[in-house]
């Protein structure tokens, strides 16, 4: 398989887990986030499940592709800026080679709003969903291209468990096809092809009729302008993820409003 972008992410992700475990081990974890238990309510999922087009608003410093997006990070204040511009969900980058993102971003941001958070990570390993509930999330990212139907599927039931939602990404077909075999309540078509990082707005457009209307869905990525909604809306998405259209603005209220038109 060639050594993706994605691949990197993955491999990354499996070492930075290999030494979380050796300071707090894989049975304490999960015992930290079965301890804090399930109210049995999953918001992330009501936040989408809202009449109208929701709003997922990304807190990330930087990324693979555009590099460093805010050198300043006031990442409490921009949180608390979406939430008061009417953000239904935030989502927080915590990978810390690429994203420059940290966990204790989310521990904070989590404790800091009311709107529930994703933790925007490359899960890879049962241990990143344990800390997920233990940092105050309130949903994970699951990515088709790194899980195979059956983990997804074992990645899901735990997360019910904890009373965690998954969005679980796909950027084709046969990764649509797996998402709902394993049963996803929340699909997330990516318009960034995670393999070479090309955007392609259509995507998601394209394949929203493969996913049946009960299921949430979620388009993410390259979603810059009030028209860029509107063809998400039109074409049948619930939510969009926006992360560097909101980043890179000024006033992010501002924005926020426009992009709903």
């Amino acid at each position: 398989m060639a050594d993706t972008i994605l691949n990197q992410l993955a491999d990354a992700a499996r070492q930075r887990t290999a030494r979380a475990k050796e300071r707090v081990s894989a049975a304490e974890m999960a015992a930290r986030a079965e301890g804090l238990g399930s109210d049995g309510t999953f918001p992330f999922e009501e936040a989408l499940r809202k009449d109208g087009m929701s709003f997922i608003c990304e807190c990330k410093k930087a990324s693979p592709s555009r590099g460093l997006i805010a050198p300043e990070f006031p990442y409490l204040e921009i949180a608390r800026e979406y939430e008061a511009a009417g953000a239904d969900a935030v989502s927080v980058l915590t990978e810390p080679q690429w994203f420059l993102g940290q966990d204790a971003y989310l521990k904070e941001i989590a404790a800091a709003v009311k709107i529930p958070c994703l933790r925007k990570d490359f899960t890879v390993d049962a241990y990143m969903i344990h800390e997920a509930k233990v940092l105050g999330a309130r949903a994970v990212l699951l990515i088709c291209a790194l899980l195979g139907t059956d983990t997804l599927r074992q990645y899901i039931a735990l997360a019910d468990r904890l009373g965690l939602s998954c969005l679980v990404e796909a950027h084709n077909e046969n990764e649509i096809a797996s998402a709902l075999a394993a049963g996803a309540r929340i699909v997330g078509v990516n318009n960034r092809n995670l393999k070479d990082f090309t955007v392609d707005t259509g995507n998601a457009q394209r394949l929203r009729s493969l996913v049946p209307p009960e299921v949430l869905f979620v388009a993410e990525s390259g979603i810059r302008t009030a028209e860029d909604v509107r063809a998400m809306r039109e074409a049948g998405a619930d939510a969009c993820l926006i992360g560097e259209t909101l980043m890179r603005a000024d006033d992010k209220a501002a924005m926020l409003a426009e992009l709903r038109g």
